[in-house]
């Protein structure tokens, strides 16, 4: 494959994967490795992925507010992504195609509930023993689909955080997901130093695509913001069911 098509087509999906990522606080890794899958293996696609992702999840996450104040409220779940992505590394097989589609239709089911106003509630008394389930779900799912969405995303909506606390928390979320998968692939031998300029490009747009996406974000309504949100979370499970399935 032409090495200036590869550059092409990673600077515009990081660019447009960024836009999205901006809006909605998510859906940067699927974006980008369902348009670089056009032109690269999925494994070279997530060892790109691993550099801009870090980096737009870690300004996603300070340019929220208190950082030390959220971690202590999100522990749990944190823990329990570091634990499932390890164990998930060496017993699930990564990529898993129909993990995929059950994931896709389950935040499908999701996203569909909440564009007709069904809100769920975690109590505070539960969120110790629910957030370490959750995360230890959500880092396993992560190994074997490569997307850090489930059950993480609708475990943090639930939280009843405004919506740029909310952003903030799956900053953080997304962060500590991407640090530990990046480990997982080092232990694989999937990371490797010819990457490194697509990396780099995909870092200035993805994060260029995020300013404009923040911009845009700010000036939106509540409500508004909602609507994107589930519809975004929608889009993103139709890919995940229908790339199973094709």
């Amino acid at each position: 494959m032409d090495s200036l098509l590869i550059l092409s087509v990673t600077a515009g999906a990081f660019l447009l994967a960024g836009f999205v990522k901006g809006v909605i606080g998510l859906g940067l890794p699927t974006v980008a490795i369902g348009l670089l899958g056009l032109v690269m293996s999925p494994a070279q696609a997530a060892a790109i992925l691993v550099v801009p992702s870090l980096v737009t999840n870690i300004w996603q996450l300070v340019t929220g507010g208190d950082v030390l104040l959220l971690t202590r409220r999100l522990w749990p779940m944190l823990a329990g992504v570091c634990v499932g992505t390890f164990i998930g590394a060496t017993m699930l097989p990564a990529n898993n195609g129909q993990a995929g589609t059950w994931l896709g239709v389950a935040l499908i089911v999701y996203a569909a509930l909440g564009l007709v106003k069904v809100h769920f509630r975690v109590p505070r008394r539960a969120e110790t023993w629910l957030g370490l389930i959750v995360g230890f779900l959500t880092g396993a799912a992560t190994v074997a689909t490569g997307v850090f969405v489930l059950p993480g995303v609708p475990y943090i909506t639930a939280l009843d955080f405004d919506r740029h606390r909310m952003v903030q928390a799956l900053g953080l979320s997304f962060t500590v997901s991407t640090v530990t998968l990046a480990l997982a692939l080092a232990y694989q031998d999937q990371i490797h130093a010819s990457v490194a300029w697509p990396a780099l490009i995909a870092l200035g747009v993805a994060l260029i695509g995020m300013w404009l996406g923040q911009m845009l974000r700010v000036k939106i309504k509540a409500e508004t913001f909602r609507l994107f949100f589930f519809l975004g979370l929608l889009l993103l499970g139709a890919h995940l069911a229908l790339r199973g399935l094709l």
